[in-house]
């Protein structure tokens, strides 16, 4: 008798990842969500342990009834590098089942597919980061943006919060004291709980990338009150809306979609998307798929 197939599916990003245990029949037997993983883990041997301690943990949430050999894995794996064997290695070790069963991509990836068809539109992606892409036809992920917040990532909550960071600091080089009439200044700093440079420079550069774009929040607050947080928003928007031009050059005109956290922060930076596409943009966080992403991942390895 033919083992009974299964899909396991994980949808791994910076703060958690989900996961979805579904049969070939397309029941979702179980599901779940542990801690936040990150394919640069990889790049160090404390990360690959932590990492290799998170799968095991999985490995005794899967029913004693799943045969292994009969086990797909399909996983969106935030941070991952473009060979991702080694990534596959360790979580085909981790759940005792063969490499080749096992299946990493990018997140962005995973969220193209649940999105759109192969070849049928793009998606632009504003969360701490931001990045647009496009999965063809031949199901080849094609990227602009996405180089992390050192180099780019325009648009998303670090280059937010670090734009009005900038602003905020470089008013107070030519006046000292100016945010004291600056309702965006002060939002930052009742949100810092200081208003000193020590204070903007510990949070900054002591804080890890999420937890500065977490700042952005504010600015969007701020926006309703405060002309230059809302300028900020705008040029956030732009800053997506070029990512999304970048695809249209490359490959043609086709429907666009904007997702992810800071995409939602304010109408304005849908807006500049609106304006710059037209009636190629479908907005904001509508999907394809009913399904949220780690399922769609299982069902994508229940098939394979």
């Amino acid at each position: 008798m033919t083992a009974k197939k299964w899909g396991l599916g994980l949808d791994a990003g910076g703060t958690a990842t989900r996961w979805a245990l579904v049969a070939r029949d397309g029941e979702i037997t179980a599901q779940g969500k542990f801690a936040g993983v990150s394919g640069l883990q990889m790049m160090n041997p404390a990360g690959q342990a932590a990492l290799t301690s998170l799968f095991k943990a999985l490995a005794a949430k899967i029913p004693a009834d799943v045969q292994l050999n009969a086990l797909q894995v399909f996983a969106g794996v935030t941070g991952l590098a473009e060979d991702a064997a080694p990534f596959e290695q360790l979580v085909a070790d981790a759940l005792g089942v063969p490499s080749a069963q096992i299946r990493a991509r990018s997140d962005i990836e995973l969220l193209c597919r649940a999105t759109f068809a192969p070849g049928e539109g793009y998606v632009v992606y504003a969360g701490t980061g931001s990045v647009a892409a496009f999965l063809d036809e031949t199901e080849t992920l094609h990227r602009a943006g996405g180089r992390g917040v050192m180099l780019d990532d325009g648009g998303g909550g670090f280059w937010i919060a670090r734009e009005a960071l900038r602003f905020v600091w470089r008013r107070e080089d030519e006046a000292p004291g100016a945010w004291k009439d600056s309702h965006l200044a002060r939002a930052i700093f009742d949100s810092l709980g200081d208003s000193s440079w020590e204070a903007s420079r510990e949070f900054l550069y002591g804080k890890d990338r999420g937890a500065i774009g977490s700042l952005a929040l504010t600015v969007a607050q701020a926006a309703q009150h405060d002309s230059e947080a809302k300028a900020i928003l705008v040029r956030a928007g732009e800053e997506l809306a070029r990512l999304a031009r970048a695809m249209h050059e490359r490959f043609g005109s086709r429907p666009t979609l904007l997702a992810g956290g800071a995409a939602r922060l304010h109408p304005c930076l849908s807006a500049q998307l609106k304006t710059q596409l037209g009636p190629h943009f479908l907005g904001l966080n509508r999907v394809r798929s009913v399904d949220p992403a780690h399922v769609v991942a299982a069902r994508i390895a229940v098939q394979s």
